[in-house]
């Protein structure tokens, strides 16, 4: 009984050993529901981008995650995701998607402010510039005709302090594609706690000038661009009614979305979005101040 007993104890230990990056919840508690949105996006790497979310949040053992895709033009009547089934919705949407059915985004918008976990990617926030829910759940978005009218600019001088500019002007730009250097305004957050307090971030688009209503948001990490020189928010959240919602520009190609720095802010940014809190920890190989670091994907 008490060889069985030591064995059973030593292959636990071996078992534990073997995953130690995943969450302790992960080997105990119900997996998390999470859905993947897409179907419309002006980026043609979309379907390999939302497998490889996909992958990265399955990989942990904290998530369980479906992917609800909408006919590739228009209005698609059949798109009627029940979001009543999951803890988060992650979108992978983009510029020029046609708007959802009336019923669908009424939907949407009763799962956020109802406690819906809501999760923004990169182009994400160039999609639905005529749906106000919708705008303020994002906080900021560019493109599609986003002005004044839809908020203000934001973004961190370089005191660190919040600037809400409400000068005129269209929404959201970027330049070329480089790996930029992202700065933790917030290292008390639970989604960036951990994280060094700068790191350089794979080849990707700089977001700059996005502007929207930003209301209930705060700035977790920014960049700077290049183009305007400003602190451009790069990790952000919103609340939304009892929603709570996770924004990253990042993530515009599948050597952006490779990058280390990317794949852990999205697994702790849905697992925060999804409860509130992060168990997901800040892996070995994770970016510094010098290095970017990115994981192959295997397609």
């Amino acid at each position: 009984m008490l060889r069985r007993l030591a064995r059973l104890c030593l292959g636990f230990l071996i078992v534990s050993a073997a995953v130690p990056f995943l969450p302790h919840q992960a080997l105990a508690a119900e997996p998390i529901k999470a859905l993947i949105v897409d179907g419309q996006n002006n980026h043609a790497v979309w379907p390999t981008t939302t497998k490889m979310m996909k992958k990265y949040l399955e990989e942990t053992k904290l998530f369980t995650v479906d992917v609800a895709t909408a006919a590739p033009e228009g209005t698609d009547p059949n798109f009627k995701p029940d979001f009543s089934k999951y803890a988060v919705v992650i979108s992978n949407f983009g510029h020029g998607a046609a708007a959802w059915p009336e019923e669908t985004q009424q939907a949407f918008e009763a799962f956020v402010s109802g406690g819906g976990g809501f999760v923004v990617v990169h182009a994400a926030d160039n999609a639905f510039p005529e749906w106000p829910a919708y705008n303020e759940m994002i906080g900021l978005g560019g493109w599609g005709g986003r002005n004044e009218k839809d908020g203000p600019y934001v973004y961190v001088n370089d005191k660190g302090e919040v600037v809400r500019d409400e000068s005129p002007g269209n929404g959201g730009n970027h330049g070329a594609q480089w790996e930029f250097p992202v700065i933790v305004r917030d290292a008390e957050h639970p989604i960036t706690k951990g994280m060094p307090a700068e790191w350089l971030h794979a080849k990707d688009e700089l977001y700059d000038k996005l502007r929207g209503p930003a209301k209930s948001m705060q700035i977790l990490a920014t960049a700077e661009s290049t183009v305007t020189g400003r602190n451009e928010p790069m990790i952000f959240t919103i609340g939304y009614g009892k929603g709570r919602v996770f924004h990253t520009p990042m993530g515009h190609a599948e050597y952006s979305v490779e990058c280390v720095g990317f794949i852990t802010t999205l697994l702790r940014g849905t697992e925060w979005a999804a409860t509130g809190k992060v168990t997901i920890p800040i892996p070995a190989d994770f970016p510094t101040a010098e290095k970017t670091s990115s994981r192959p994907f295997a397609k």
